[in-house]
């Protein structure tokens, strides 16, 4: 039972929903999780995905979330519109929408799905780090207003910091990283921490110029019970680009549990202009 006088978590507020019919619900912005224009795209995406798991159809676990920024979120009250398109025997995908003043601004693709115990094999390999508990909260002073939920302790790649001193890995990012105030993580938590990757071209070359996501992926690897026993500890995430050009460029990231668990990885595509 919730304590009644417990007060909701910053995040659980951003992501909130108030059904309004079947398949529909109300949500607002949050100050709290403001970005240099809109919101933060971590919340908006997390929204997202709470209309899937809001569903009364819904069946198993998120396993994939695509998110397509179509245009800027603005301030304020926005709709959120979700469907099962197909529902199999152990599979579910999704249409979502979020919608201002009857247009939609964002919209995902979502994969929910019944896990079952099979051979596993996790190829990618758990970094070897410094422990969290070595490094000190990266300072928020100048970033946008949505930073100030997340402790992040940079083990490398640090936004707008030295140019990175491993020729191969440029724009790597390693931190650990966790909801502040600390909150438990669950797939919405998990679905906004795979957004908290600085843009690599900060990274790369620490020069802003403005930016914008224009797809989000991200797949989680893990089950809701796998998730709920990382509890409140930080995560690892691990991050990179693959190609900078022509307007945009590509970066996908790991996250991990810190006992060597691969949470989820994800890849985005971003908009960059000169």
């Amino acid at each position: 039972m919730t304590d009644k006088n417990t007060p909701v978590h910053p995040l659980d507020q951003a992501v909130a929903l108030t059904p309004t019919d079947s398949g529909r619900w109300q949500g607002a912005t949050s100050p709290a999780y403001a970005n240099m224009v809109g919101p933060f795209g971590g919340t908006t995406g997390a929204t997202l995905l709470n209309g899937v798991l809001c569903h009364e159809q819904l069946l198993g676990e998120p396993l994939s979330l695509t998110v397509n920024f179509a245009a800027p979120v603005a301030d304020g009250d926005f709709e959120v519109v979700a469907r099962p398109v197909r529902t199999n025997r152990n599979s579910q995908h999704w249409w979502v929408e979020m919608l201002q003043g009857g247009e939609t601004v964002a919209f995902a693709t979502a994969v929910t799905a019944r896990r079952r115990e099979t051979w596993a094999s996790t190829e990618s390999s758990f970094p070897e780090v410094s422990p969290a508990s070595e490094l000190s909260d990266a300072s928020k002073e100048g970033r946008p207003r949505w930073t100030r939920n997340y402790d992040m302790r940079f083990v490398e790649g640090a936004l707008m910091g030295e140019p990175h001193p491993h020729p191969d890995y440029p724009s790597r990012s390693r931190v650990w990283m966790k909801d502040q105030p600390a909150r438990p993580l669950d797939f919405l938590s998990l679905s906004a921490l795979c957004d908290a990757f600085f843009p690599r071209i900060y990274v790369r070359r620490p020069k802003l110029v403005p930016i914008g996501t224009v797809s989000l992926t991200t797949y989680f690897h893990a089950t809701g019970e796998q998730l709920a026993s990382v509890g409140t500890e930080p995560v690892l995430g691990v991050a990179s680009a693959n190609h900078f050009g022509q307007g945009f460029f590509d970066q996908s990231a790991e996250v991990w549990s810190p006992g060597g668990e691969l949470l989820a990885t994800t890849h985005q595509v971003v908009y960059f202009k000169e």
